[in-house]
């Protein structure tokens, strides 16, 4: 008899999340949609905007910012936020950020074959003469997919402002819905049962929670080191089983539920 074949993790999958925010009277806010139902990663949830790195994205990349670490996976940033919400992180020969009246022309000109992948990226900034600024897409945070899950993501988090002249709004694609919502309201919303939120969303909705403008989160991403977490299920003696992140990543603890995985 032989023993059975040890299954290999699957392949994290680089991908980059962005965290767009905004001032607003009552608090900083976050922009986020709801995934598709029939999308099969985390269908239904209230997620962050994101997608995988595409080979691209690396190549823009090289172009603009060759010396800036983690450049590739800010690009995708970049681009999965103008796919995701039709806000465009980019300046044009002059300088200025891209403003709403152009973004709206924009949108029109490219947005759906991009989405669609009928388009790459680099084309659309070479025809609009526009250049990603992957400098505002302030690393926040990294988290693996733990190595038993069958569909495995390595997602480097990124905070980014908002243009105070730019709109967003879902694609009616991947994602069905889309909402400005505090921080605390969307862990409320979780806790109550009304959202699905995910597990890495959810503790870095918590982290961003902590504060009441955007210049103050920009601030103390700029100083805070990034943490890879990647979580793993521990068995304690009482037999209890556990989620385990690392302390250092900053996220109130190292032990969390393990049925949050699933939300």
């Amino acid at each position: 008899m032989t023993d059975a074949p040890v299954r290999q993790p699957a392949v994290a999958r680089p991908a980059a999340t962005v965290l767009l925010v905004r001032d607003a009277p009552d608090g900083m806010e976050i922009f986020m949609v709801v995934r598709h139902h029939q999308i099969e990663f985390a269908s239904g949830a209230l997620v962050f905007p994101g997608g995988r790195v595409e080979d691209g994205d690396a190549a823009i990349a090289a172009a603009v910012a060759p010396t800036l670490p983690g450049a590739a996976f800010r690009i995708a940033g970049i681009r999965e936020t103008f796919e995701e919400c039709g806000v465009l992180l980019a300046h044009d020969d002059a300088g200025q950020l891209v403003g709403a009246e152009r973004l709206v022309a924009l949108e029109a000109a490219h947005r759906q074959a991009l989405c669609a992948g009928e388009k790459p990226f680099a084309a659309v900034l070479a025809t609009e003469a526009l250049t990603p600024i992957p400098h505002a897409m302030l690393p926040f945070a990294h988290w693996i997919t733990p190595a038993d899950m069958p569909k495995r993501f390595d997602t480097h988090f990124f905070l980014a402002e908002a243009p105070p002249d730019q709109l967003a709004a879902h694609d009616g694609g991947e994602s069905v819905d889309s909402i400005w919502i505090r921080p605390g309201d969307a862990l409320a919303a979780a806790e109550a049962g009304t959202r699905t939120v995910l597990f890495p969303t959810r503790k870095n909705l918590e982290r961003l929670a902590g504060f009441g403008r955007v210049e103050e989160a920009m601030a103390a991403t700029r100083e805070r080191p990034v943490v890879s977490v990647q979580p793993e299920i521990v068995v304690l003696a009482d037999g209890t089983r556990w989620l385990r992140i690392p302390e250092a990543a900053g996220y109130g603890g190292s032990l969390f539920p393990v049925g949050l995985r699933a939300m």
